[in-house]
């Protein structure tokens, strides 16, 4: 996904039109830059670009960390006010709570933002905090659960895959995929399943099991259960999985008086087995060359 600066017809004089070049410059899904690539990006003179920098960060919509900026918490604070999202957390809060009730066991809502999974919801007890996950933190899509189920399902997967594997796969763990050979193949049983396991991509000893939520067109969110690996199983928690996105995807429609868009997560959701056929309508896995 390139920045908005590559059309010329977009290049603005204003200050306000500048200012949102740099923000789109984070587009490409990139955690932090420094204000060369900032100004490379967007293409604003690098002089401009580190003056309105500094006032992003001081209206909190950038954080500067030492050399490098990254987007501010503001931003997803004000993201949260757009009716689409709003909507959407408000339907699955009351349902990921009565889903954690159940399995004691952290739930996240989250979704695909360029690279990364940027986390929308989470419900946890004291014993699984999970201090790397937050509402409104970010994680790299290969190394989740969540990423890795959205990322089979994304329309704009196979870009998304290649600035992956152009990057380097991010490492958190020694578990981490590191090859997108694997990553493809494991988007591919994602696709064909509907729901992805990822065991200690993110933390040592931690495993995550993650299910689509089919929103408008050809959207997509992910909801997931993550705990210690012996706690976290398809076949203890998959069918509650499935069974709270098909009610976050009604109750969104009824709230928005919208058809869900069922389509491949509601096919694949509904798959019987993990070796059965690829249910209808579940687009192919992206392949990496």
């Amino acid at each position: 996904m390139g920045s908005y600066a590559d059309e010329d017809v977009l290049l603005p004089n204003s200050v306000l039109g500048k200012a949102q070049l740099l923000l789109a410059a984070f587009e490409s899904g990139a955690d932090r830059l420094r204000l060369s690539e900032l100004s490379r990006r967007s293409g604003v003179p690098k002089a401009s670009a580190y003056r309105l920098a500094r006032e992003l960060v001081q209206w909190g919509l950038l954080d500067r960390h030492g050399e490098t900026y990254e987007l501010g918490i503001r931003l997803f604070h004000l993201g949260q006010r757009v009716p689409a999202s709003a909507v959407l957390r408000t339907v699955a809060r009351p349902l990921m709570a009565d889903l954690f009730t159940r399995i004691r066991t952290a739930v996240h809502l989250a979704v695909l933002d360029g690279t990364h999974v940027l986390f929308l919801e989470k419900i946890a007890g004291e014993a699984n905090v999970l201090t790397h996950s937050y509402v409104g933190g970010r994680l790299p899509a290969s190394c989740t659960a969540t990423g890795q189920m959205l990322l089979a399902l994304a329309a704009d997967g196979p870009e998304r895959v290649a600035a992956l594997a152009d990057a380097g796969l991010p490492v958190l763990t020694p578990r981490s995929v590191t090859d997108p050979r694997v990553l493809a193949q494991r988007l591919s049983r994602a696709a064909r399943q509907g729901y992805a396991l990822e065991r200690e991509g993110v933390r040592t000893g931690d495993a995550s099991l993650a299910v689509p939520v089919a929103l408008a067109g050809t959207e997509y969110a992910a909801l997931s259960v993550t705990g210690p690996i012996a706690q976290v199983s398809v076949e203890r928690h998959l069918s509650m999985l499935r069974a709270a996105a098909d009610s976050i995807e009604r109750g969104v429609a009824q709230k928005t008086k919208e058809s869900p868009s069922y389509g491949a997560a509601r096919a694949a959701r509904t798959a019987r087995t993990v070796r059965g056929p690829k249910p209808a309508g579940v687009r192919p896995a992206h392949a990496v060359s």
